[in-house]
């Protein structure tokens, strides 16, 4: 397979204080970056596309990084996580699919080997397409007050034979969480559900 072929990246940082409610004294923070790369497979159906999610590893390491350190590089803050592919025209649903392995795992790796699968979503646009990434908690997909979502895109990708990958982590739950269900300390940890 040919190397990735960075255009480049792109980065966010949320802090959220309220949601109309009372002011958080922490506010939660969710950050986002966005690796707009060349599709080596554009334009053609190409059968064996799995090799690519091996040279995606390294990309998804980098992200993963990224978003820690604009967390403030400690690791153990971070709490939800999720990720998305916005295909290029030329492109196919299935290519944004080799970004479940690369980018998930990278980011269960950086963090410690979380439990949780990571979720996922993912469409074909063109420049200025919009992306919803879903978020749940790292350690247990059943976490209620960390499902979340962000909304993510750049106004020039993806072109036609690019991907614009996407990883975002949060630090908490949603600002003004009481909607029940399993609470983060309530985790035991052991299927990454509950």
């Amino acid at each position: 397979m040919p190397e990735v072929e960075i255009r480049k990246f792109a980065s966010v940082v949320e802090e959220v204080f309220h949601e109309g409610g009372p002011r958080a004294t922490t506010p939660l923070r969710r950050a986002a970056v966005i690796a707009v790369i060349r599709n080596p497979f554009a334009g053609a159906y190409v059968e064996d596309i799995q090799p690519f999610m091996e040279d995606l590893k390294p990309l998804g390491l980098t992200m993963a990084n990224r978003l820690v350190d604009l967390l403030g590089g400690d690791p153990s803050v971070v709490e939800g996580y999720g990720k998305g592919a916005i295909l290029g025209a030329a492109g196919e649903l299935e290519h944004g699919a080799l970004w479940h392995a690369p980018g998930g795992y990278a980011m269960r790796a950086v963090l410690g080997d979380a439990m949780a699968i990571v979720p996922s979503t993912k469409k074909v646009g063109g420049p200025g397409t919009r992306l919803d990434v879903p978020i749940t908690h790292i350690n247990a997909s059943y976490v209620r007050s960390h499902f979340d979502a962000i909304e993510l895109g750049l106004n020039d990708a993806p072109r036609a034979d690019e991907m614009a990958l996407m990883l975002v982590m949060t630090t908490g739950p949603r600002v003004h969480n009481r909607a029940g269900g399993l609470a983060a300390d309530k985790i035991t940890g052991k299927d990454g559900l509950r």
